[in-house]
């Protein structure tokens, strides 16, 4: 288990919408109650509309502007700015710039294996036609 996270160390999950680099989570550092995660978002991409049933989050912008939906509410972020998002609620993160931009997720309590989980909501309503 590994106490600190150096950025250049820190695996990464390379998704078609971006990558996500596990700060701290069961599997690196032994937590049990948060899962921090470096989220980087390609331009033109994003993490689409989902939900995780049993966990809060904070999601804080750290780089470039992002548009951040909650429920069915749009906000724009910039670095600095963040987020609350409710257990159980839907959510989505895009990046909508010519730049990557990113974001910090602090989820609360570690959930399964990875302490992480999440249900896809985006080809549901209302959600799948609010970006449209």
């Amino acid at each position: 288990m590994r106490r600190f996270a150096i950025k250049s160390d820190t695996p990464r999950d390379v998704l078609d919408w971006g990558s996500l680099g596990w700060l701290s989570n069961p599997p690196s550092t032994g937590s049990k109650f948060l899962t921090v995660i470096d989220v980087e978002l390609l331009p033109g991409n994003g993490h689409d509309f989902h939900k995780h049933p049993d966990q809060e989050e904070v999601i804080v912008c750290v780089k470039g502007v992002v548009e951040q939906w909650v429920d069915t509410e749009r906000r724009m972020l910039s670095p600095g700015d963040s987020v609350f998002i409710q257990a159980d609620q839907v959510h989505a993160t895009f990046n909508d710039g010519d730049e990557p931009a990113a974001v910090i997720a602090i989820l609360g309590p570690c959930v399964g294996e990875i302490g992480y989980e999440l249900v896809d909501a985006a080809s549901e309503a209302p959600w799948k036609d609010l970006r449209t």
